[in-house]
C-alpha cells in the first residue's frame, strides 16, 4: 500500500494533513492484519482521524480533539452538505469500528485479547470506508481513485502464520529482514532464541546468530540468549519499512 499517494487523492477531499494522517493509519491497521499484530490506539487514531475529514469536508474545518462518539451518533447524519455514503454509511462503520475499539480492549490492556477476527473486521471496515471517501473523488482523480479502490478492498497477505506455538514467516526475503518480521508480530515482547530457531529452522543456526549479533550491535534488537530479544524503536521502525517495501499480493 503506497500511502503517499494514497494521502495525495485523499488531499482532493480533506486537505493535506488530515489525508496524510487518514493514509497513515489505514497503512497502520493493515499491516497490523497482515501481521497478526496490533498497534493499540491504530484504530481509535483512524476514526478520530476520520470525523475531522468529515468535518472538514462539512465546513473546511475540524476540531483538533472532536468528541467522536458524539459526533457519529448526532451530528454526522445531520451534515447534509456531506455525501449520504458518507454520513450515513460510512458514519456508522466508523462508529462500529470504535465501539470495537473500546469495548474489546483494543485501547487499552485488560482480560479480552484482540483477536484475528477483531483485526479483520477493524481492516475491512477501515477499507471499506477508504473507499467510499475515493469514491467520492471526481474530476481528472476519478480514474486513479478507482484502482486505489480496488487495491485497498485487496485481501491482506498474510506475512506472519503461527502453527503449533511456531510463528512462520511467508516472504522471500534476506534472513535479517524475516527476523525483524518476525520479531515485529512478537512486538514489544521478548522472543527465546530458541523460539526464534524454530521459526528460522530452514535458515544456519550460526547465520542467525550472526544476524542477530549484528543486529543487536546497530541497536535494532536488544537482548540476549538467555533472555531471549525484541526490537528496539529503531528495529520496529525498520520492520515497519522492510513490509512496506514488499512486493503488493
Amino acid at each position: 500500500m503506497d500511502k503517499d499517494r494514497l494521502a495525495s487523492l485523499l488531499t482532493v477531499l480533506c486537505g493535506p494533513n488530515l489525508a496524510a494522517d487518514l493514509s497513515r493509519e489505514f497503512v497502520n491497521i493493515r499491516r497490523d492484519c497482515a501481521t497478526r499484530t496490533l498497534e493499540r490506539a491504530s484504530a481509535g487514531k483512524f476514526v478520530e482521524t476520520f470525523v475531522q475529514c468529515l468535518q472538514y469536508i462539512a465546513t473546511g474545518a475540524h476540531d483538533s480533539k472532536p468528541d467522536v462518539d458524539l459526533y457519529l451518533s448526532r451530528h454526522a447524519e445531520n451534515a447534509a452538505v456531506l455525501p449520504e455514503g458518507l454520513r450515513v454509511c460510512a458514519a456508522r462503520i466508523a462508529r462500529s469500528l470504535y465501539t470495537l475499539r473500546n469495548k474489546r480492549n483494543i485501547a487499552h490492556k485488560g482480560d479480552v485479547d484482540p483477536n484475528t477476527y477483531d483485526l479483520a473486521f477493524l481492516h475491512q471496515g477501515a477499507a471499506w470506508i477508504i473507499a467510499e471517501l475515493l469514491r467520492t473523488i471526481s474530476g481528472k482523480s476519478m480514474k486513479e481513485a478507482g484502482e486505489m479502490v480496488e487495491l485497498v478492498q485487496a485481501p491482506v497477505g498474510t506475512l506472519v502464520e503461527e502453527i503449533d506455538g511456531t510463528r512462520l514467516v511467508f516472504a522471500d526475503v534476506s534472513i535479517p529482514t524475516e527476523l525483524l518480521i518476525l520479531l515485529h508480530s512478537h512486538y514489544p515482547q521478548y522472543v527465546l532464541i530458541t523460539d526464534i530457531r524454530k521459526s528460522l529452522k530452514a535458515r544456519s543456526s550460526g547465520a542467525v546468530q550472526n544476524c542477530l549479533s549484528k543486529m543487536a550491535a546497530q541497536k535494532l534488537v536488544f537482548g540476549d540468549g538467555k533472555k531471549g530479544y525484541r526490537l528496539t524503536q529503531k528495529g520496529y521502525q525498520e520492520a515497519v519499512g522492510c513490509m512496506e517495501r514488499l512486493p503488493r499480493k
